[in-house]
């Protein structure tokens, strides 16, 4: 049989095809077009919508950087400082969380995951005032580090790290290493976090875009200007009074502060293309 032959294309692949090229255009195009509201007036923008960008982009954007009222610069700092340190340790000790109750026996085991469980389905609202009268007791009220820290503990990622572990850590490769003397540190760093890889890029991604996006909890701790996050700066510019109020500029902050999750994304999306096609190989 002549191996140059092409297999016929069959229906199934077809709809397959035409399905995921209207989910494509249906994510791209509100992308698109808030790129074109971040690049027309405001007045264009109250005239309605429109399919064709403007030429007030670079306007825009020079507006949004010179208004010494919205610290954009130390707004995306802020933001990446806050997003970057939570994904990190939300991420890393979420796993060894995980790794403690899955590779070791011990009486409270089924009671402290319990208590992680139950703690998943507590809302933040309901710690807040108690969370906040901790920082101001603590002098710890207007800092960063007080929004970092909390991801410490996050109940869905270590569920999530946990189910993997259940699926892709065999027990086996853990007494190996440790009847070859690694102790758990080593073992946990240097055996389990290149497996965890692929889960680990997952919720570093979530847990980035939920801190980059958080405005709640950073509207009630941070009060000086130079240390707020950009939801609260957008926030803060869309409740300009009319005369300030600008339409143009609200878009082009909301695009400022998509840029960077889009960034991360492409940063990690690597792994979990590998983790698929890890979990796709049988032995």
């Amino acid at each position: 049989m002549d191996k140059n032959l092409k297999r016929p294309i069959t229906l199934r692949e077809v709809i397959a095809h035409i399905v995921l090229v209207i989910l494509a255009f249906m994510c791209l195009f509100f992308f698109y077009i808030l790129i074109v509201n971040a690049s027309r007036k405001h007045v264009d923008l109250m005239k309605g919508f429109a399919f064709l960008p403007g030429g007030m982009f670079f306007k825009n954007m020079m507006k949004v950087f010179n208004d010494s009222n919205i610290p954009v610069l130390y707004g995306i700092r802020n933001s990446l400082i806050v997003s970057g340190g939570c994904a990190a340790i939300c991420t890393y000790f979420s796993a060894m969380t995980a790794y403690g109750i899955y590779a070791y026996n011990f009486r409270a085991k089924k009671p402290a995951f319990t208590f992680i469980m139950l703690i998943l389905v507590m809302p933040t609202q309901v710690t807040a005032l108690g969370f906040l009268r901790l920082l101001t007791n603590i002098h710890m009220d207007d800092n960063l580090l007080a929004l970092i820290l909390p991801a410490i503990a996050s109940p869905a990622v270590f569920y999530f790290m946990y189910s993997y572990m259940l699926a892709s850590l065999p027990m086996s490769l853990v007494e190996a290493a440790r009847i070859d003397g690694s102790n758990e540190f080593m073992t946990f760093n240097r055996i389990v976090i290149p497996i965890m890889k692929p889960a680990i890029a997952v919720q570093a991604i979530f847990t980035f875009v939920g801190a980059w996006n958080n405005y709640f909890v950073p509207a009630l701790v941070i009060s000086t200007k130079k240390k707020q996050t950009l939801p609260i700066l957008i926030a803060t510019l869309r409740g300009a009074d009319f005369m300030t109020f600008d339409m143009g500029k609200v878009y082009m902050m909301i695009l400022i502060a998509i840029v960077p999750i889009v960034l991360v994304y492409l940063m990690l999306s690597r792994f979990i293309i590998e983790g698929v096609t890890l979990g796709g190989v049988k032995e």
